[in-house]
């Protein structure tokens, strides 16, 4: 890693602070001096510079530094990133594992993963697979190995002039370690206070050179256990809900005209005692049993349930993966050298979300699972989940992912005329998955617990079965088990094929006041993707699940140039501007950017800067090209909720967590989407030993592209039937919102579940608008005494707006608001102290997310606090240990009193891992010391 020698920029290279805010060389050494620096490329500019500031602020995390705090993985890393303040997937997302399990996201101003551009050592890599929460592709970010990574550079703002599409939020750069003396070998075990999610990781790097040859390369191995939820108490049971602690009906027999569970006795839960781990017992729900005159009301409704299976999921999954990393260079002469940088990786992932589950579903996939039994004579509804007794155990029913990642870039590179740089390569990336997700085969489920249809019963209008009630209170054999649950099997593919040729040069001509920077860059290249699904899955042949195909491509060339021009000695201004066109789908999309930039430098420990872009992304892959398909999830039914029990919390109103049919379908008619971005900021070193930056933001997003929330349709279904919010505020009904809503939102018309929810039909479209704006702050120094060094770094985000409007005419949403849906800070901040003397390092490292909205959307739970510690040692010049705690104070999640969902807090910030300990022991085999 090149890193200007400057004595302002000495602090950076502290591995001292959860991250460096990477500001101006403002500062000289105690003779006056400006110390002379090495010219590197930095992300943002393909001009190579002195040093890595801009006129966009760079957060740059270094090897040490991700040491130093005790950063685990790169979701860690990133998550200490203060500008990275959207809601993403954690290892225990529910439609995390059902749509990308065993991947991980970054989400740069809270405005969608798919708007941070991800690249590798300056290039873009493979898109996961499966899209996220089953809608938009994305890069995952879990995969890389935080063992191979020299650096991190964060870039926030629109920044598609330099990069093209995707680039709107910002962009995260990793850089790999390319220059290594010596081998140096590197082992860390980490495990779990509370039991559970041990893990260890192996890292070998390496290089070798002759006079015109050279390689460096790389190895990690890695052994993540999986944390299973059970093992911590604040997620093990239903009691652990804070408004509804209610067992959950692992055998339920249900009567859909009296709305009542039919009870299956004490007697029969006590012969289904053994299973579910010994939990599974005689429980009841109130208000769902027979009449009771004497109370004149409804008495408590009874079934076999289970308070512990909530817990069959894992916190962390499993994981053993193996990635490498290798870079190697032949000089040809001179003044050209061909290059190649290639990265393979295999993992094997293994998660669960929870349990399977089978209810009646006929040959259509309706959600309605009523049947007339002839047994008895009745309408009936059966419905149970499995347990792992019944599994054989877990092995069976956990989601399995092994992903094969590879990318290879062969190129030349070189210098003419003096003061000119060229480089030309082609970069191939793909990313390859075999998914299993077990699922439950629906006929033959429903002919194991009913047995055959005798027909449809003429006065409901319902499927026949003659179906003995004691069959669904029989545990199933293994291989009872195995005839209904089988393993679904997907093979995603996505891949990126690339060509670019670039040059640059520090000095097209002078002007007097310096030389004027200049780069350009052409490139040409293919993209593509392909579920490749179960052919099964696309039919209505597994309970509960009828999913969507896409299969797509598109070809995109790119033209763009930058300059960087001295006006005085104390003044820069720089531009970029760049042409993207982009052909998918029988459509051809043309989009040009720009962005402008300037740095006034009034003293030498002043920097004033400021840079404005626009930015764009192109419709997204698979936003246009999924085919029709269908998911069976649950949704709570507003509607019905606020107009016949508007005393009831939503949790226990009687139509929440129904389950509905959700149909999806692409859109080949997507416009790009577009952003302006303009940040504005001061940098101040008065010392080498001391620096502040203030950084003011703005994103505005145009024409957004995304799918519409099954949530908040049903909000919006219920506010424009009442005509009214939740709050009392008066809804017009003929709004675009609610006649959209209305027509997307469908109802049974007959049988037992009229007026009640059916389906609800969702595609991505180009919503109006979403902005915003806020604050970034950092401040490093450092205090050198006679007895050690102390460093500090503090970073902290303000955001003053996130506003999100769908349609026009439509109000706006503020995002920050308690009753918006969303779920995302105001404020974030890092901050760290580190005490070194001679080969000892000690650091405290901190992180602050501030309130959020709580689950009931009437309030907010209070910031929370989580403190690392890291304990670094130099036993010698070439043998270093260290001791990492995370979660230093073992901080259990913000309780929220009204979070009803399981595991009764947010997952997208907290979870329940506690206090971890990390050992790390390097030792390096030749070169120069640690």
């Amino acid at each position: 890693m090149m890193i200007a020698r400057n004595a302002f920029r000495i602090s950076l290279a502290l591995g001292c602070g959860v991250f460096a805010l990477t500001t101006p060389a403002l500062a000289q050494d105690a003779q006056g001096d400006a110390t002379p620096s090495e010219e590197i490329i930095v992300t943002g500019s393909r001009i190579p510079r002195v040093s890595e500031e801009g006129p966009a602020p760079i957060t740059v995390i270094n090897s040490d530094m991700i040491r130093s705090n005790g950063y685990t993985s790169v979701p860690d890393i990133l998550r200490a990133v203060t500008q990275n303040g959207g809601e993403t997937q954690s290892q225990q997302s529910f439609s995390g594992a059902s749509f990308t399990p065993g991947a991980q996201q970054v989400d740069l101003r809270g405005l969608g993963p798919n708007h941070t551009l991800v690249l590798v050592n300056g290039r873009r890599i493979a898109d996961f697979p499966l899209p996220f929460q089953g809608r938009s592709n994305f890069t995952d970010i879990s995969n890389l190995p935080v063992g191979l990574i020299e650096r991190v550079e964060v870039l926030s703002g629109s920044a598609s002039a330099i990069y093209g599409s995707d680039a709107i939020a910002g962009v995260i750069n990793f850089k790999m370690k390319e220059r290594v003396d010596g081998t140096t070998i590197d082992y860390r075990a980490g495990f779990t206070e509370h039991g559970g999610g041990m893990s260890h990781r192996a890292t070998l790097t390496s290089g070798w050179s002759t006079d015109r040859f050279n390689i460096v390369g790389g190895i990690e191995y890695l052994h993540q256990r999986p944390l299973w939820a059970y093992t911590r108490k604040i997620q093990d049971s239903t009691e652990d809900n804070p408004v509804t602690p209610l067992a959950r009906r692992v055998f339920l027999r249900y009567n859909p005209d009296e709305d009542i569970y039919v009870d299956p006795g004490a007697a029969t839960c006590a012969s289904l005692a053994y299973l579910n781990r010994g939990s599974t017992i005689y429980t009841s729900r109130a208000r769902y049993g027979e009449y009771d005159p004497v109370i004149d009301d409804y008495g408590p409704g009874y079934f076999c349930g289970s308070r512990s299976s909530i817990g069959y999921g894992t916190v962390i999954s499993q994981r053993k993966g193996f990635n490498s990393f290798a870079s190697a260079g032949y000089e040809l002469s001179d003044n050209a050298k061909l290059f190649v940088d290639a990265q393979f990786g295999i993992s094997n992932v293994a998660l669960m979300p929870d349990v399977l589950s089978w209810a009646f579903q006929d040959a259509s996939g309706s959600s309605d699972t009523t049947f007339y039994n002839s047994y008895d004579g009745v309408l009936d509804d059966w419905s149970r989940q499995f347990t792992p007794e019944e599994a054989g155990g877990f092995r069976k029913t956990m989601i399995r992912n092994k992903q094969k990642t590879f990318s290879i870039t062969p190129g030349v590179r070189g210098n003419f005329a003096d003061n000119w740089n060229y480089e030309a390569s082609f970069n191939h990336s793909e990313y390859r998955s075999v998914v299993k997700f077990p699922e439950v085969i629906a006929a033959k489920a429903n002919a194991l617990f009913l047995g055959p249809q005798l027909g449809v019963d003429p006065d409901s209008g319902y499927p026949i079965f003659n179906a003995n009630p004691s069959r669904l209170y029989k545990p199933l054999t293994e291989a009872e088990y195995d005839s209904i649950a089988v393993n679904s099997i997907y093979r995603p593919r996505s891949w990126t094929d690339n060509f670019s040729a670039t040059i640059n040069t520090t000095e097209l001509f002078r002007l007097p006041a310096g030389p004027i920077g200049f780069a350009a860059i052409g490139e040409y290249g293919k993209q593509g993707y392909d579920l490749n699904p179960d052919p099964l899955a696309l039919t209505d042949y597994y309970y509960g699940l009828k999913d969507s195909d896409g299969v797509g491509r598109r070809t995109h060339w790119a033209l763009g140039g930058e300059l960087r021009v001295p006006v005085t000695s104390f003044l820069q201004i720089s531009g970029a501007a760049r042409y993207d066109h982009f052909s998918f789908a029988g459509s051809n999309i043309g989009k040009f950017t720009y962005n402008g930039g300037l740095e006034l430098r009034p003293t030498s420990t002043l920097l004033i800067r400021a840079a404005y872009g626009t930015g764009f992304r192109a419709p997204d892959l698979h936003y246009v090209f999924t085919g029709p398909g269908n998911t069976h999830p649950s949704a709570d039914d507003y509607y019905l909720c606020r107009r016949d029990q508007p005393d009831e919390d939503i949790a226990d109103c009687d139509y929440s967590g129904v389950g509905i049919v959700a149909q999806r379908n692409g859109n080949r008619l997507l416009k790009p989407e577009t952003s302006k971005s303009l940040n504005a900021g001061i940098v101040w070193a008065p010392s080498r030993y001391f620096d502040v930056s203030v950084d003011y933001f703005r994103v505005a997003l145009s024409n957004q592209v995304q799918d519409l929330s099954i949530d908040r349709l049903l909000r919006t279904e219920a506010d424009c039937r009442l005509r009214q919010t939740e709050g009392g505020a008066p809804v017009d009904i003929n709004t675009p919102t609610c006649q959209d809503a209305l027509t997307r939102v469908k109802r049974f018309t007959s049988g037992v579940l009229e007026g009640e929810l059916d389906s609800v039909s969702i595609n991505p479209i180009n919503v109006s608008h979403e902005k915003t704006s806020g604050i970034d702050v950092a401040i490093h120094g450092r205090l050198p005494t006679s007895f050690g060094e102390f460093a500090l770094s503090v970073a902290h985000t303000h955001v003053f707006d996130h506003d999100f409007r769908q349609y026009d005419g439509d109000p706006v949403i503020n995002k920050l608001a308690a009753d918006s849906s969303y779920y995302i800070p105001r404020d974030k901040t890092t901050a760290s102290i580190t005490y070194s003397v001679e080969g000892l390092k000690w650091t405290v490292s901190g992180n602050r997310l501030g309130k959020l909205p709580n689950y009931g959307e009437d309030g907010y739970i209070k910031a929370s606090y989580l403190f690392n510690s890291t304990l670094q040692y130099d036993f010698t010049d070439h043998l270093r240990g260290s001791l990492t705690v995370t979660n230093l104070l073992d901080e259990k999640p913000v309780k929220d009193p009204t979070y009803t969902a399981y595991p009764y807090y947010d997952i997208s910030w907290f979870d329940s891992v506690g206090r971890s300990f990390f050992l790390q022991l390097t030792y390096k085999l030749g070169g120069e010391k640690l």
